[in-house]
């Protein structure tokens, strides 16, 4: 038998070892994402005090989280990825000694929450760790922690120091961001239950006399909100409440579903539908080395006593926790999308759903073996959950890294107030405005507030808004970026293409570049003519480099190609022959045929018209709609005997 000393020590131990598996693996390989830019842009360049105004029209009261702890973590992707890790640590650790307090006999049930919340497979958000750790799960932690400080101080003969513990806890949990405000009813529920004896009138009294203080802070947190964001400042998504009882009936039936069961097993359709993928082995993989070891802590997961009404509770207390947590996103008409950033919904019907799933579990899983085997199956899907959504954080990065080679090595400076344009970046979770921030970490390092010298926009989505009202030369690029400001104009902008396999090009329409990309979208093609590549600063002495990265660009096809373009542009095209022609030496080859075409067009204009025609027959033997492309860089030539003989029309 193990003493409690012993037990303590060993679920410490495995909330440490927990995390590790789920969240560490990457941590050397995961980095910024959606709004870690802007925020680590600003603790770079404008310092941690910014957070405090520029979250003014936001979240006032979560200034000062991020003000604390972009103080003392460097904004690199590194450090807050282990900041992370921390705080996932923190969240299990919380949840196992609040509940500690509310049900001191039930120490496995505690455990076992502990657990599920660290891997809580619902939220995929933990890898945007700058963004998230602070928004979302500090003020988490503080509201666990809350939990527990209001039971230790029932249980206490002086409880005055312990409420007004909780009451401070609870005001930095709600207050900061809207996600926390649904979890106040789950402290009356558990009040109401602790109070066990007597008629519920009575219970409901007895849970009220400790409740109010509570209640009055969520109150005034309420009529908060509805100031802020309906009559006041609030400058963010627009709240469309859901008016369509059909609509709200569906979103609730989601919520359930996913909150209450998909959830725990969704990792087994994500890998089966690419179950040979190297990514879905791995999981796999380690899904079994998962169950392996938890098995061997199986005591642990042994219930204590059989207690049907406590699992209807938490099943009752679970589900009333999920609906009321999905309120604030359902007000606001935002849908529940797992694996997407709008997941993050569900950290405030977190503990609901472990509730629930801990309280089914427990009244309709009769055999104890079998049990326990359902509880060490959760947590080692939930590991390979976390460790599969992981895997996509860390290819992420790996293409924005390869953005942020590609860009300098190509596009070495630029003028001032100049916009690059694009459609879209081959990545998933950076939109154009979370760009913005590292383009002007590589291009400003001497930034000076309050104007942006540079920005990025995807016409994607931006046309015809206020961000960029069209296309028309002259036509204004302004948008606000937290304290700072950028004020360009569609007269004065670089047009850049990076597909999904292959390379990052400067586009150039009198390069022929509008009919070459004449499959991709119109709002890219109609860009191209707007192109200026002469806005490229080609000799600075500080060229742009990202910093950020603290690793030195890996030797590839596009390392060279993107020199051999600057070439080009530069008129140096015996350099951009070389350039290729040695990373075809090194056993180097393009993803993308249409990069084929600049070495074609150098070929040509250092006079081995030979060499670029037997380039180009090559090239259409490999794929003929290459064709295009071709005949419009021989266009560029008096050379119609090599037009004819590629069946270039006039």
């Amino acid at each position: 038998m193990k003493t409690p000393h012993q037990t303590s020590k060993t679920s410490i131990t495995i909330f440490a070892l927990l995390t590790v598996a789920a969240y560490g693996l990457f941590v050397p390989f995961t980095g910024f994402y959606w709004d870690d830019w802007p925020f680590a842009w600003i603790t770079k360049f404008l310092g941690p005090a910014e957070f405090v105004p520029a979250f003014e029209p936001f979240r006032p009261f979560l200034g000062p989280i991020f003000y604390a702890t972009t103080s003392l973590i460097p904004p690199y992707p590194i450090y807050w990825q282990i900041f992370a890790l921390i705080i996932r640590f923190s969240m299990g650790l919380s949840l196992w000694w609040s509940l500690g307090k509310v049900w001191p006999d039930k120490s496995r049930l505690n455990f076992l929450a502990a657990l599920l919340v660290i891997i809580f497979p619902g939220y995929s958000q933990h890898w945007v760790a700058l963004t998230h750790i602070n928004q979302e799960l500090i003020p988490f932690v503080f509201y666990i922690l809350s939990i527990g400080f209001t039971f230790k101080g029932l249980r206490a003969e002086k409880p005055f120091p312990y409420i007004i513990i909780a009451i401070l806890l609870q005001i930095c949990a709600i207050f900061p961001t809207e996600y926390m405000f649904p979890l106040e009813s789950l402290r009356f529920l558990l009040l109401f239950f602790f109070f066990f004896d007597g008629k519920l009138l009575n219970r409901f009294v007895a849970a009220m006399k400790v409740w109010w203080p509570y209640l009055l802070v969520w109150v005034l947190n309420a009529l908060w909100l509805v100031y802020y964001y309906r009559f006041g400042p609030y400058n963010s998504y627009e709240v469309s409440v859901v008016k369509s009882a059909t609509g709200v009936f569906l979103e609730v039936l989601d919520t359930i579903w996913k909150a209450c069961f998909y959830i725990w097993a969704q990792i087994i359709t994500l890998v089966l539908k690419t179950i040979t993928a190297p990514t879905s082995l791995l999981t796999i993989g380690l899904i079994t080395l998962s169950l392996i070891a938890l098995t061997r802590f199986r005591h642990l997961f042994q219930r204590e006593k059989e207690d049907k009404i406590f699992s209807i509770f938490l099943i009752l207390a679970g589900f009333i926790s999920i609906l009321l947590g999905r309120l604030p996103s359902l007000a606001a008409g935002l849908p529940l999308k797992l694996q997407t950033s709008n997941d993050r919904f569900m950290v405030s019907m977190m503990i609901g759903s472990i509730f629930f799933l801990i309280g089914a579990a427990e009244l309709l899983i009769r055999s104890t073996k079998v049990r326990e085997n359902f509880f060490i199956l959760l947590v080692a899907l939930g590991i390979g959950q976390q460790f599969f959504t992981g895997n996509i954080f860390r290819r992420d990065w790996e293409k924005q890294k390869e953005f942020y080679w590609q860009l300098t090595s190509r596009i070495p400076a630029l003028q001032p107030n100049t916009t690059l344009l694009t459609y879209q970046l081959p990545t998933e979770y950076e939109p154009d405005l979370s760009y913005t921030a590292p383009i002007n970490w590589m291009y400003a390092a001497d930034f000076q507030p309050p104007d942006l010298p540079y920005a990025l926009i995807y016409t994607e989505k931006r046309i015809g808004g206020s961000t960029l009202p069209s296309l028309a030369p002259d036509s204004p690029i302004q948008f606000n970026y937290r304290t700072t400001r950028f004020n360009g104009s569609t007269s004065q902008v670089v047009v850049i293409y990076m597909p999904v396999n292959g390379c990052l090009r400067v586009l150039d329409a009198a390069r022929g570049d509008v009919e070459i990309y004449d499959r991709e979208p119109d709002e890219l093609k109609q860009a191209i003519l707007l192109s200026n590549p002469s806005l490229i600063i080609t000799d600075s002495k500080t060229p742009a480099s990202p910093t950020f990265l603290r690793e030195k660009a890996p030797i590839n096809w596009c390392s060279f190609f993107t020199k051999a373009e600057l070439a080009s542009q530069l008129g140096d095209y015996d350099k951009t022959v070389n350039l290729l022609e040695e990373a075809i030496a090194l056993g180097h080859q393009p993803e993308d045929l249409n990069e084929w075409l600049l070495y074609i067009d150098a070929l040509a204009r250092t006079g081995r018209l030979e060499s670029a025609q037997e380039k180009s027959f090559e090239l259409l033997n490999q794929d003929s709609r290459m064709k295009r492309g071709v005949c419009v860089v021989w266009r560029q030539f008096a050379a119609q005997e090599i037009q004819d003989a590629l069946g270039c029309s006039p």
